[in-house]
């Protein structure tokens, strides 16, 4: 942290670390710089909040490669702060960059918590409901702002049940274009038809173009992503309700 930080400065800065420390369970770095002081304390008010974390691991293997976050001003409760920890009086709006590496990434999909996650979609085509349900999903990073996937999934249709396997190639969703498909393979099944893919193409338009997430108490919304070979980086808007205590925090 800057050596020009106040004191009260430094003793929330340290805090917010320590509570963060509480809920990752590796980091390469961790530093988070509180700006306000000592009057802004008293009268509840911050005037920002600024993180930087390098190789963090939280819950059972998602790894983030590079985060760097930024708050707006925030609302605190002024007594909690001057006994050194940090409780939001609103809501705070951050900007997020983060970086996750193809391995990253890979690892998360196949985690147990994103796994847990992972839900069943019912689908139009034509007039049958068709439903499916994620078994396994990887995602390849070949370079050149293009993104490759191989999904896994179990396939009901007319009450039958069956392994569905398919790759593709997309350029994602950016500020300055929609998503585009390149190409769309069927590797394991009897094949489906046109209507069932241009069915599931539709779905992951509707899920890339949501308004927003939510995990937890955090809101967020993807204002740009950008593809490199191996690496992808998001910006994002976030919406956090509350910085959880040391206290209330369950270790992994």
């Amino acid at each position: 942290m800057p050596d020009e930080q106040r004191l009260e400065e430094q003793l929330l800065s340290q805090e917010a670390e320590r509570m963060v420390s509480h809920q990752i369970e590796k980091a390469e770095k961790i530093d988070i710089d509180v700006q306000t002081d000592l009057l802004k304390i008293v009268q509840g008010q911050a005037d920002g909040v600024s993180f930087t974390g390098e190789g963090l691991t939280i819950k059972e293997d998602i790894r983030v490669q590079e985060i760097k976050l930024q708050t707006d001003s925030i609302a605190i409760n002024p007594l909690s702060a001057l006994f050194g920890q940090i409780e939001l009086n609103q809501p705070v709006n951050t900007i997020a960059r983060i970086v996750l590496t193809e391995i990253d990434i890979n690892r998360a999909l196949s985690s147990d918590f994103v796994r847990s996650k992972l839900q069943s979609y019912d689908l139009q085509v034509d007039s049958e409901i068709v439903n499916l349900k994620p078994q396994e999903i990887q995602i390849f990073l070949p370079g050149s702002g293009k993104l490759e996937f191989s999904i896994k999934v179990l396939l009901t249709e007319m009450g039958n049940t069956r392994p569905l396997s398919f790759t593709g190639m997309v350029r994602p969703r950016t500020h300055s274009q929609p998503l585009m498909l390149e190409s769309f393979n069927c590797t394991q099944g009897e094949g489906v038809s046109i209507e069932l893919v241009v069915a599931i193409m539709q779905k992951i338009k509707e899920l890339v173009n949501l308004p927003s997430f939510k995990w937890e108490d955090i809101v967020f919304r993807i204002k740009d992503l950008e593809v490199e070979k191996g690496i992808m980086t998001l910006m994002i808007e976030t919406q956090v309700k509350q910085i959880p205590s040391s206290s209330t925090v369950v270790s992994p």
